[in-house]
């Protein structure tokens, strides 16, 4: 009788355990840019860095493609948190405004520049695309479509930022390299992200016109990790572990890219891309792995003159909120 109550003492205290540990959803997407949080997710980093805050969590981490599905899931509560473009950030940031679901920018994630890539042999510049040269992209609300319609607003002036949007269809990123690499489509064009961007380039069957860098004059945040106003109001201290976090895996990426390339391959098998590529890849771009900001203002300031924000924020600062630096 005596060994029955201690085994049920046992029980208890282990489903009390369980119980006690706090779930955190994490939304990401695919991807090079995503590979700090495949790395999180492959190395407990989460669950490591909640310890160490005095926090017992379990995060659990859920696949979407685009911005557009990231934000319907942050805002939601399919998630807790998502990996996603700054413009959608600030949309919620802006239309939410002053409730709980305002959405707040933790930290930046990737910075690694979108490439618009073509297959058409002849066109030298995105000026050579037609109206029958459609150009994909992951989703009509993504960060390259701010990046396009920015592109657009340089080069033709102010209200001209939709002159190359009757060219653009929505496809995953799989399907715009295939589309491209057959030349069989309509699909003449690809805003592209690593390692799709290295697939496509590496074929030989196309080449670049332009990047992302055209439209922000320079480096950008492409992804960045946000949550609403109730979700960090209700759980204070996650905000931080999720930079000790993403500091960490920062860290392996730079410092052992051969076991960074092992576990984005784990998580994205490629028929296109081997070990050394990846590790050749992540050697190449280390700097774009971080949790400081740029460019936010930049995409601010455009969507303000465009009609896309009602309220502009002065600074980073104000969207982000921790003290990851930038602009």
């Amino acid at each position: 009788m005596k060994q029955f109550l201690r085994a049920c003492v046992a029980l208890l205290a282990l489903t009390s355990a369980a119980q006690a540990q706090t779930p955190v959803k994490i939304g990401i997407g695919f991807g090079v840019g995503f590979l700090p949080m495949f790395i999180a997710q492959d190395q407990h980093l989460v669950e490591k860095h909640a310890k160490d805050a005095g926090l017992d969590v379990a995060a659990s981490y859920i696949r979407f493609s685009g911005s557009s599905a990231m934000q319907d899931a942050v805002l939601s509560n399919s998630v807790d948190m998502g990996v996603y473009g700054v413009a959608a950030m600030l949309i919620a940031w802006d239309k939410a405004h002053g409730t709980p679901n305002q959405v707040f920018g933790i930290a930046g994630v990737n910075s690694t520049p979108l490439v618009l890539v073509t297959n058409k042999a002849d066109a030298k510049d995105i000026g050579d695309l037609g109206p029958a040269d459609k150009l994909a992209m992951p989703a009509m609300v993504s960060p390259q479509m701010y990046a396009l319609q920015m592109i657009a607003e340089k080069r033709f002036g102010a209200g001209q930022q939709d002159h190359f949007r009757n060219l653009v269809v929505a496809l995953p990123h799989p399907e715009s390299v295939n589309s491209l690499l057959s030349g069989g489509t309509e699909v003449h064009a690809y805003f592209s992200t690593p390692p799709f961007t290295q697939v496509v380039l590496d074929s030989g069957k196309a080449h670049v016109l332009t990047t992302s860098e055209e439209a922000f004059g320079g480096r950008s945040t492409f992804l960045a990790l946000g949550a609403t106003k109730r979700y960090l109001d209700g759980h204070p201290k996650m905000a931080q572990v999720m930079i000790d976090a993403l500091h960490e895996a920062g860290d392996m990426i730079r410092n052992d890219p051969e076991r960074a390339a092992a576990i984005y391959l784990k998580v994205e098998p490629s028929k296109y891309l081997d070990q050394a590529r990846v590790v050749a890849m992540l050697k190449s771009e280390h700097d774009d792995f971080g949790t400081e900001v740029s460019g936010v203002k930049a995409v601010a300031d455009f969507m303000g003159r465009t009609g896309g924000l009602k309220r502009v924020p002065a600074s980073a600062k104000d969207v982000f909120v921790t003290d990851v630096g930038g602009n």
